[in-house]
Parts: structure tokens; sequence; C-alpha cells
């Protein structure tokens, strides 16, 4: 059974546990609920949305350098369209929707209002950034003078002491995905659960995230669309990746550059959070690393001459800076942290975050890929998930790290519980357990949109050719040498014709109208904000770290 007390021992290793061949009861009898009359409906009641990062570029191809555009509102308060460590860095969040189509829609609103306001200015297409100035030149995001403004960019500030600030300008999509509460209801009456509603859904989702880590290789391998980058990205630093060109960097079957070592990982952060046990285990990790003092960031100091540099010395200023592929997540009230909402109420749904934008979509994803992402998450959930163990959770990392480097190599072997597996054996195995999630959402939303996304990623793993990782470099060898190098001739040759759409078909006037209204309420709303603020900074932050900012709910 996939939800234990936290507090069992049971299912502590993987030992005779072969999940090559695994024909899981839990997961048919799951399946065979949605079939019953009452129950017909459930799968309809999730949602899903999307978090798509971009830099914003000059028509050159170059980092914009100018302050996010008014027109687009407030940062700091505007809930579709905000930024991210950058003040280059656009963010667009898409509202929770229940059904991917409607969320794909929205982003492409997203976008093209966004390209009625940027004049010259173009969205750089792809995950890895364009060349880059040097790091004293590029902008960190401002949010303005309340102090929650101010958290926002010192914590940002602290980002690029920490992590550098090229770093910080990678790109990414965030998928976010939950399942009714109506459905964990049924599941916990079914299956006799002792715990209460609350635990047994968030232990449910647990499962689901270490689900998840023994098999978003498989996603690296679909969806890794960065296999190449700019040779000044990594300007200093020791890597191992071949040259293409004088200005290009890549290696010849790399699915997601982005999510190896190359990307948001940190030496500071490998011992937190390893494995996910249970709910409290994950949330008593992330308060440790965010009490922990660590002394290289002892050394900069959290102030100087006045100046705050970072939120706290500590292995992390905050929860979000652990930068985990996903994440469980609940809705926080105003003034509360990510840990007590998840420790007062449970986890409400998860954050996939190693998706790559696909520089070949205009909005950096597509309605069959959040398909295909939809049916991976629900087989996640619904297939049993004993727990990890070190063994287990050390050869999830390295079957990860293997395929964002060399995922698409002919005959590339992987491990399953010990055991040498080829990447193709073990993904056609798991794609035909994940059709069987796909056709419950076919049977419930009607149509066969979920087996047609199926049968798209199936053709990428019959043809490692069509992966998008491969239709890069596929593109890059027509500007091998050229000026700037391939990677960047090619990425900004994308990020016009992207634009060249978006202008060619703006928003109708309706929809112009809802965008500016929402921009417009955003700026004011910060201004009430800096408006209303009594306390200091310094009073605010230690209000923050305590967890005792405003009248929060319990």
């Amino acid at each position: 059974m996939v939800c234990r007390d936290p507090a069992s021992n049971e299912g502590g290793t993987l030992e005779k546990k072969n999940y090559l061949n695994l024909d899981s009861a839990l997961y048919q009898r799951r399946l065979s609920l949605f079939s019953q009359f009452d129950h017909r409906s459930l799968l309809c009641e999730g949602l899903s949305g999307v978090e798509r990062e971009t830099l914003r570029i000059d028509k050159l191809g170059a980092l914009a350098l100018t302050p996010h555009p008014q027109a687009l509102g407030s940062a700091l308060t505007n809930d579709e369209i905000t930024t991210d460590y950058s003040e280059a860095l656009l963010e667009f969040i898409t509202p929770p929707q229940n059904d991917p189509e409607k969320v794909i829609a929205r982003l492409e609103e997203i976008h093209r209002f966004t390209y009625q306001v940027l004049d010259d200015e173009m969205l750089w297409v792809a995950s890895m950034p364009p060349t880059l100035p040097s790091e004293s030149i590029i902008p960190i995001a401002w949010y303005g003078t309340s102090n929650i403004g101010k958290l926002k960019h010192v914590y940002r500030r602290g980002l690029a002491f920490r992590y550098g600030k090229r770093m910080q300008c990678i790109a990414g999509i965030h998928y976010n995905f939950s399942l009714a509460d109506s459905l964990w209801a049924i599941f916990h009456n079914i299956e006799n659960s002792d715990l209460s509603l609350r635990d047994y859904q968030s232990l449910c989702y647990i499962g689901m995230i270490r689900n998840f880590h023994r098999y978003s290789w498989l996603l690296m391998y679909l969806f890794g669309a960065s296999p190449a980058l700019q040779a000044n990205f990594l300007d200093g630093l020791k890597h191992d990746l071949e040259r293409y060109d004088d200005e290009t960097l890549y290696l010849p079957y790399a699915t997601s550059l982005r999510m190896s070592d190359l990307g948001y990982q940190s030496n500071a952060q490998s011992g937190v959070s390893s494995c996910y046990d249970s709910l409290t285990g994950y949330i008593a990790a992330l308060v440790q690393a965010v009490s922990q003092p660590h002394p290289p960031y002892e050394t900069i100091g959290t102030q100087r001459d006045g100046e705050w540099l970072q939120l706290s010395t500590n292995l992390l200023q905050i929860e979000n800076e652990f930068y985990a592929t996903i994440r469980p997540k609940r809705v926080t009230y105003s003034g509360e942290k990510p840990v007590q909402a998840l420790a007062r109420r449970g986890v409400q749904y998860v954050e996939v975050r190693c998706i790559d934008i696909d520089p070949f979509n205009p909005v950096g994803i597509d309605v069959s890929t959040a398909r295909f992402i939809d049916a991976f998450l629900l087989f996640c959930a619904l297939e049993e998930s004993p727990k990890c163990s070190v063994e287990e959770n050390l050869e999830n990392r390295n079957n990860f790290s293997l395929v964002v480097k060399e995922g698409r190599k002919p005959g590339l072997t992987l491990h399953c519980n010990g055991a040498p597996i080829t990447l193709k054996k073990w993904a056609n195995d798991l794609l035909k357990r994940i059709d069987l999630a796909a056709e419950q959402f076919d049977s419930q939303r009607g149509g066969t949109h979920y087996a047609e996304a199926m049968a798209i990623k199936r053709a990428l793993l019959d043809d490692p050719s069509l992966t998008p990782s491969a239709r890069v470099l596929h593109g890059m060898a027509d500007f091998r040498n050229v000026p700037g190098g391939a990677f960047q001739a090619f990425t900004l040759l994308q990020s016009q014709r992207h634009a060249e759409r978006f202008r060619l078909y703006p928003l109708d006037a309706l929809q112009t109208e809802r965008f500016q209204s929402l921009a417009q309420k955003s700026l004011d709303a910060q201004v009430q904000l800096e408006s209303a603020q009594i306390d200091d900074f310094e009073k605010f932050l230690a209000a923050y770290n305590a967890g005792t900012l405003g009248a929060v709910p319990a």
C-alpha cells in the first residue's frame, strides 16, 4: 500500500521488489475506481498550471538591461506576469485550470499581451541563456521599497553571492499538478487508512514524489531541450563539455544540460532532504537547512556598510532556495512561510521543476506535453511507492544524471534495483503503464487526446532524432562557426520567428483590457503596500524568520 503511517518501518527498502515487471494490484485497483459511475468525473476535477520563465533580449540577442516594463504591472503583486531572478527574467503564471488545453491557451494570451508592450525587445526561447554580459551588469530583479519587496530582492542578491548571476539566468517550465481532494477522500475511505484525511493526502503526494524521482529520467529524455550552451556561460569554470564551435559548448547525446551539474545544483545543498519518506521528514530537513550556519556564507555576512547582501548566512536563506526537481506545495497565506503552510494544512499540489523550455513551441510547452505530464503524474500518484533506501536514492540520482548528459546515446544502460537495463526497454515498460492512466483521462474527458499525446511521445523513444534535444542540435548545424556561435544564432532565429508570430496576432480589445486592468491593479497594490509599511526591514525579516508575520489562520 502506498500510503503508510510515517512511524511505520514498512517498505523501508526495495529488496526483492521488481520494478521492471511490476504488476501492481494497488495501481490497477485505483484505476478501476474511475470506471464506476459515481467516480467518472474525478479526474476532471484536478487542476494544473504552468509557470514559464523567459529572458527579455534586445533585437540582437543580448540580455535586456531595461527595467521591468511598467505596462506589465508590478512584478511584486501581478499574479500572472512577474519576474524571477533578474529584472530581465520574466515569469508567466497561469491560473489553475482543470484542462491542459485551457492552461496553454491562457499562457498564449499572456505571451501575446507581453509582446504588445515589449517594443523592440523579444523573449529568448531557450532554457540556457544567450551570451551574457559580465556579472556586475546583469540586473537583479527589483520589487519596490516595501519590506516584502526588499526581502525578495535581498534574497536574489544572496543567490548571486552563492551561485553566481549567470546561473540564475537559466529558465525553465514549472508544471503544477493536483488531484481533486474528493478523490483522496474516496481512496482514504476505501483503503481504510488510520490517518486523518489531511495526513493521508499528504503522504500520498509524498509517495508520488518518490515515484517521480524513480522515473523522472524519462521526462529528461522526452522533453530535454538544452544539449548546448554559450561558451561564456562557463567562463572560468571547470566542465566536461565538448567544443561545438568557438562560441558553443555541448555534449553530443545530452538532453538537458540545464538539469546537469552545470545547472541549478549546489554542493552546499547536497545533503538536504535526499529522500522523501514523509512530509514531516521533508519539512524537518528544510527547517534545519534554513537554520544551519554555513561557513562560506558566514564569510560573506548579511550586511556590509549598511547594505543587505543576503537574508542569512545559513545553508538556505529561505526554503525556496532548495533546488528540487519536484516540490510538495500548499498555497500560503500572507506572511506565511511555505513549510508553515505544509505543516498546518498538508500538501495541496506538486510543482514539477525539471521541464526545459521547448524552443520550437511559441509558449515553450505544448498541450501534448502537458497531457503526457498529467498521465505521468497520475501514474506516479497511484502506483506503489515504497520508501527509498539509501542505495535506491543514489541510483535514482545517477539515472537522472546519466540521461541528462547521455540520454540519446544508443544502447544507454540505466540501473533499476541494481540491475542493468537499457533506457529504451525500461521506457517502453513505463509507457505501457502510463498508457493506463492516459486511458482514464480520455474516458473521463471524452475523445482520444491523451492517447494521442502518448503516441507522440512514444515516437520520440522509437526515433531519438525527433526529441527536442536532437532537433536543437540539428537546427544548430546550419550555424556552426557563425559570429556568436551556433547556439546563439539558432536560438535568436527561433526567438525572432516566435516574436513575429505573436505580433501578427495581438489580443482583441476585451482581452487586452483584462490584462491592462490586472497590471494597473497590481501597481496600485504595490503603492498601497509601500504606503502602509510600519516596521523597518530588519524587524520585518526577524518576524518572517520566526514565522510570526501577520494574522495567519491555523
